[in-house]
C-alpha cells in the first residue's frame, strides 16, 4: 500500500480525499490543526485515518513527510516551501493546488537531484486552466500555425438558479481569499501594448463577457498575465489576458467597497460600534447626517443606486452591533458577507472557465477557438468548486504513484505527460470543456 498524507481538511478537500480511498492501492491520511476536520472527511473509511498536527511543529512535520510516499499540501501557500524542503529531504513526492512561489522555483534543482516531483497549480485555476490552454496551443503549433490571442476568465459562482442575493456571488471558498484577490495589481498585454492596472482602478477595468447558454458576466483581470507568454511558449502571441469572471453588478460594487477602505488590512479596535458607525467613521461623517445621503455624497453615486441597496442589504447600514470588536475592516466586511452570502442547503455552485484563442497558420488562414468549461456543483453534495479543484489533484496523485508521471524538479501541469491523461479521466468524471472553432 503506498501513504498518501493530505496536510489540510478545508472547504475543498472532500472529493481529493474520497477519490484517493477509492483506490484500492491507497492508503490515506489526513492531518489538520482541526482534527475534528480530518475526521469527518475520513468518515471511518478502513484505509484512512485522521491526525492533528500543527504545521508549526517541524518535528511532526517531518515526521509524517519521512512516513509517507507522497504529501499532498492543501495548507495556506506560505507553508509550501517548508513542506517541499523536507520532501526533498525525505525524497518524497508532493502535489499542491496553489501558486508557484520563487522559493518555491529556487527548489527545482535541489527537487531533481532527489529524484522528486513537486508538482503545483493543479486545481482549477491554476491548473486545469494551464492544461487545457497547453492542450490547445499544442494543438496549433503541431498544425504548424501560431498564437496570436490568448484570453482567459474563471469565476465560481452560484448557479443560476441559487443565484438569489444582489452581489450575485456566495461563498464556495475563502472569503479572505476572494477579497483579498481584490487587492491585486493587474498587467497584461492587448494588441502588442503592455497594459498595468493599480489595485485601486482593478474593478473599473472590467468587460463584458458572453457565456453560451449561460448570458453576461463582468470580467476583470487577474494579477499579471504577462509571465504566461514565456510560461505557455507563445512568444507570437499580441493579446495575453488571464481574468476572473463575476455576475453583472459586483465589479461596480466592488470599486466604492475599496473606495469605502472596506479591504483595509490595518487592525482597530472597535467595540460598541454598530455598522452605521463603523461606515460614518470610515467616511468621518457626522453623526447628524442620513447614512444614505452621506454614502451618495461620499461614493458620488445616486442614494437609489444598485450599489447603495446592496451594502444596505449586507447590514452595512444598519445598527446592529458589528460581529468584530477589534480587527482590520477587511475582517468586518469578511464576517459580514461570509454570513450573508452563504449557499442554502441544497443549492448548486457553478464554475465557468472559457479559454478564446486566435491563431495564424503559414498558408494565411486564421482561427479562433473557443473552449469552454462549464460545471455544477452536486445538491446536498461536493461543491463544483471542490470538485475542479480537489480532483486535478487527486488524479496526478495517482498518476504519480503508478510512475505514469515521471518527471522531476518543480512543475506545473503544461507538460503533455501530466495534462493529457488529467484531462482525459476529469471528463470521464464528467468535467468536460466543449470547443468551437470559427474562422476569422
Amino acid at each position: 500500500m503506498k501513504k498518501i498524507v493530505i496536510l489540510g481538511a478545508g472547504l475543498v478537500a472532500r472529493p481529493l480525499v474520497r477519490y484517493l480511498l477509492d483506490q484500492p492501492d491507497f492508503e490515506v491520511e489526513v492531518a489538520s490543526r482541526t482534527v475534528s476536520k480530518a475526521i469527518r472527511l475520513i468518515n471511518n473509511h478502513p484505509h484512512g485515518t485522521a491526525k492533528e498536527l500543527n504545521l508549526k511543529d517541524d518535528a511532526a512535520l517531518r515526521e509524517e513527510i519521512s512516513r509517507a510516499d507522497l504529501v499532498i499540501s492543501m495548507v495556506p501557500y506560505s507553508f509550501h516551501p517548508k513542506v517541499a524542503k523536507y520532501c526533498i529531504d525525505f525524497n518524497k513526492h508532493m502535489v499542491t493546488t496553489s501558486y508557484v512561489s520563487e522559493i518555491m522555483k529556487n527548489l527545482d534543482g535541489e527537487a531533481k537531484r532527489a529524484g522528486v516531483l513537486i508538482l503545483n497549480e493543479v486545481g482549477l485555476d491554476p491548473g486545469i486552466d494551464h492544461m487545457e490552454a497547453m492542450r490547445i496551443i499544442h494543438e496549433v503549433e503541431e498544425k504548424g500555425g501560431e498564437i496570436t490571442s490568448f484570453i482567459s476568465y474563471c469565476g465560481g459562482l452560484p448557479a443560476p438558479e441559487a443565484n438569489t442575493n444582489p452581489f450575485g456571488y456566495k461563498f464556495s471558498w475563502s472569503p479572505m481569499g476572494v477579497l483579498l484577490a481584490g487587492k491585486n495589481l493587474a498587467q497584461y498585454i492587448k494588441d502588442g501594448q503592455q497594459i498595468f492596472i493599480s489595485s485601486e482602478d482593478l474593478f473599473e477595468n472590467y468587460n463584458i463577457i458572453q457565456i453560451e447558454g449561460l448570458g453576461d458576466f463582468e470580467g476583470y483581470p487577474n494579477r499579471n498575465s504577462l509571465p504566461y507568454i514565456d510560461l505557455y511558449n507563445i512568444k507570437s502571441t499580441r493579446t495575453m489576458l488571464r481574468g476572473t469572471l463575476r455576475n453583472i453588478g459586483w465589479c461596480p460594487t466592488l470599486k466604492k467597497i475599496v473606495d469605502l477602505g472596506l479591504l483595509d488590512e490595518e487592525k482597530k479596535e472597535w467595540t460598541g460600534l454598530t455598522y452605521n458607525d463603523f461606515l460614518r467613521r470610515l467616511m468621518n461623517a457626522p453623526l447628524e447626517k442620513d447614512i444614505k445621503k452621506a454614502l451618495s455624497n461620499y461614493l458620488n453615486i445616486k442614494e437609489d443606486s444598485d450599489i447603495i441597496k446592496r451594502l444596505e442589504w449586507l447590514g452595512l447600514l444598519s445598527d446592529d452591533a458589528l460581529l468584530i470588536d477589534k480587527g482590520s475592516a477587511l475582517d468586518i466586511l469578511g464576517a459580514k458577507m461570509l454570513e450573508k452570502l452563504q449557499y442554502e442547503k441544497g443549492e448548486r455552485d457553478m464554475i465557468i472557465l472559457q479559454h478564446t484563442f486566435e491563431a495564424s497558420y503559414p498558408d494565411g488562414k486564421k482561427e479562433k477557438t473557443t473552449s469552454t468549461l462549464i460545471d455544477f456543483g452536486i445538491p446536498d453534495g461536493d461543491s463544483s468548486m471542490a470538485r475542479t479543484v480537489g480532483l486535478p489533484a487527486a488524479i496526478s496523485t495517482k498518476l504519480i504513484l503508478e510512475e505514469k508521471i515521471k518527471t522531476t524538479g518543480i512543475h506545473i501541469p503544461i507538460l503533455s505527460e501530466i495534462y493529457v491523461p488529467i484531462l482525459q479521466e476529469l471528463k470521464d468524471l464528467g468535467i468536460e470543456f466543449k470547443e468551437k472553432k470559427e474562422k476569422i
